[in-house]
């Protein structure tokens, strides 16, 4: 692959799962994707934060909570390194999960494109800002004072973060690689789409075939922890 370039990669939960991360769609656990008998749906909208703030506030006080304890696994480490080491183009990463392991593997180029847990958003003076603590005793905004923060997430009805430079990424993609991604959630799932009408090579890494897995060109089947790793090694061997 030495006439490889510009590499997009997208991640979803499959690669934090090692982590110790939950999702909220994994139904393993016996809930059906459900936190303390409620539906993502009821605590993941801007209407269910209209309707019961502090149920919301503390689903994700809980969450923002346990992503301080987890660390970054292989998978994320690996796709740091072949953002420091790849020569003659660039890696763009693009992750709809919401914790920050990429970050704290050394991902630089890197689009959340769902939000941060460790983010706020002021929702009266549009700022944001990082945030480890609570928030469900209403704390004031650091900028205007007001007690207007909310979960820096994109909830389902709102639209992705950075889209304008998803696509500017996408336009000059030669490897379009898709990892841990279930394949179900739009914009994101339809990504490997535009990059096989652009012409790109498609590679899909997952436990198991997603519902996208028929645009790939090629798929690898196995933890993030062991798939991702020996890609990257393959890939950078190729290039030296």
């Amino acid at each position: 692959m030495s006439h490889l370039r510009n590499i997009v990669i997208l991640t979803g939960a499959g690669v934090s799962a090692e982590s110790g991360i939950d999702t909220f769609r994994d139904a393993n656990d016996g809930r059906g994707g459900l936190w303390e008998q409620h539906r993502v749906e009821d605590v993941a909208t801007p209407e269910a934060f209209a309707r019961n703030p502090g149920l919301v506030q503390r689903f994700y006080d809980m969450r923002r909570a346990a992503i301080q304890t987890k660390q970054p696994n292989a998978a994320h480490h690996a796709l740091a390194r072949l953002e420091a080491q790849w020569r003659g183009g660039t890696v763009t990463l693009i992750t709809q999960n919401v914790d920050d392991l990429h970050d704290r593997a050394g991902s630089h180029n890197l689009i959340h494109m769902h939000g941060e847990h460790l983010s706020v958003w002021c929702t009266a003076c549009d700022t944001r800002h990082r945030w480890t603590a609570p928030l469900i005793d209403g704390p004031a905004c650091p900028t205007c004072a007001r007690p207007a923060l909310r979960p820096d997430i994109v909830w389902f009805g709102e639209v992705p973060y950075r889209m304008d430079d998803i696509h500017q990424a996408m336009r000059d993609v030669d490897l379009f690689v898709s990892i841990g991604t279930s394949g179900a959630v739009y914009p994101a799932a339809g990504l490997v789409r535009m990059a096989r009408d652009l012409g790109a090579q498609t590679l899909e890494l997952n436990l198991e075939r997603s519902q996208g897995s028929a645009w790939f060109h090629e798929s690898r089947f196995g933890p993030a922890t062991q798939v991702v790793p020996v890609w990257v090694d393959a890939l950078l061997a190729d290039q030296a």
